[in-house]
């Protein structure tokens, strides 16, 4: 596979990743960088909502490869946390209700910032051509005419690329992680890090990923739960949609179906796992990409197996950390309080099969082919009603 190395100046600092040379600005930005405030619309360098300065002057990242753009300067929305011009024009947005859904302010707020910049006071009809390729579907433009209008009263022109704006720069020398890579390129096998919960080691997050610990407590000797863990195969099979379908040494390969309402996802990918014998632990670490959504994932689970505080000689803990990152269309599901009660439910479910699978009784859900997110969510809802009424 051919990659590239691409170094970026981002909002003053300079980063650089790896990436195919298809690799668009856009997807560096939102899911590399994790500058999410750069929205992508229509993905054909249309609608505007991904616009970015680059070396000063507006541009489209949507439609901005990244090899391209090696050696420039790329600010976005987060940038201009300082910028004394775009707080003016912030604040003049929300005055004349010159937005409503917000998805394509991002990109507005930066033409408009290069308007004022660029034209000095500029009337109302100058204005609406100069937005012409910033489309917006809520307010009409009126309070977006009127915002801009007001922050250019008085204002000479300034050539926009001699102009360094106040940004807010991150640490010096950040490299990013690398853009993930299709299915097929799987990463090589790391050694098993101690960073169950219990243990000083924590594992090392990147920016944009999430990270959950959980303990799950199963009525089985810790013996037989490590020899059922040490089958990849066969464990899978006890969470909701997951499937390894082909292992070589400490390479694998899988995938996990996903039902999210009326949308459904595969994801299809390749991993490494390896095993510790002396302390009863494991680190699998996996990628995939649906084709169907666009969306992508990024996973690390380590877990270790040790007997229960209470009956150690019938009973284990499993003390588990998971790690993940998600883009693309599923991204948005990456967020909020719901998410830690979904994964603890999932894990909850994964804990009884595997009960049951060691000790050769039926799964108390029966077989699942796939992992309904919104069952789960029902799910936790309910149980917090009902702790909520003291049920």
């Amino acid at each position: 596979m051919n990659t590239l190395v691409a170094e970026l100046t981002v909002n003053g600092a300079p980063v650089k990743v790896i990436a195919e040379p298809r690799t668009q600005l856009c997807e560096i930005l939102r899911e590399t960088l994790n500058l999410t405030g750069t929205h992508v619309g229509c993905e054909q360098g249309v609608c505007g909502a991904c616009t970015v300065l680059v070396d000063g002057k507006p541009q489209r990242s949507c439609v901005s490869y990244a090899g391209d753009c090696s050696g420039s300067s790329v600010i976005t929305i987060e940038g201009f946390d300082e910028d004394p011009l775009m707080a003016e024009l912030r604040d003049a947005f929300s005055r004349h209700h010159a937005l409503q859904c917000g998805y394509c302010t991002p990109g507005m707020l930066v033409t408009a910032r290069d308007i004022v910049l660029r034209l000095g006071e500029v009337a109302p009809g100058t204005i609406r051509e100069e937005l012409s390729g910033n489309l917006c579907r809520c307010t009409g433009y009126v309070g977006l005419v009127e915002a801009i209008e007001e922050v250019s009263k008085g204002r000479k022109p300034q050539r926009a690329a001699t102009f360094t704006p106040a940004v807010k720069v991150a640490a010096a020398g950040q490299t990013a992680p690398p853009v993930p890579l299709p299915a097929h390129a799987s990463s090589p096998a790391r050694p098993v890090r101690s960073a169950v919960p219990g243990n000083a080691a924590q594992p090392d997050l990147r920016k944009g990923w999430s990270r959950i610990e959980q303990h799950l407590e199963i009525a089985v000797p810790p013996d037989q739960i490590w020899q059922k863990l040490r089958d990849i195969r066969d464990v899978s099979k006890c969470l909701p949609g997951a499937e390894i379908t082909e292992v070589d040494g400490s390479a694998l390969s899988g995938r996990m179906n996903v039902a999210l309402g009326p949308m459904k996802v595969a994801f299809s990918g390749d991993g490494t796992v390896v095993f510790d014998e002396a302390a009863r632990s494991g680190r699998m670490t996996g990628r995939g990409r649906d084709t169907g959504s666009g969306s992508s994932a990024e996973g690390e689970v380590e877990w270790r197996v040790e007997p229960a505080e209470k009956n150690a000689d019938a009973a284990s803990r499993i003390l588990v950390v998971l790690s993940w990152r998600l883009s693309g269309r599923l991204a948005q599901f990456n967020r909020g309080g719901l998410v830690q009660d979904v994964i603890q439910r999932l894990a909850s479910i994964f804990a009884a099969n595997l009960e049951a699978s060691i000790k050769g009784t039926p799964a108390p859900a029966g077989e699942i082919k796939s992992l309904g997110v919104l069952d789960l969510l029902w799910s936790v809802l309910v149980s917090r009603w009902r702790r909520w009424r003291g049920k």
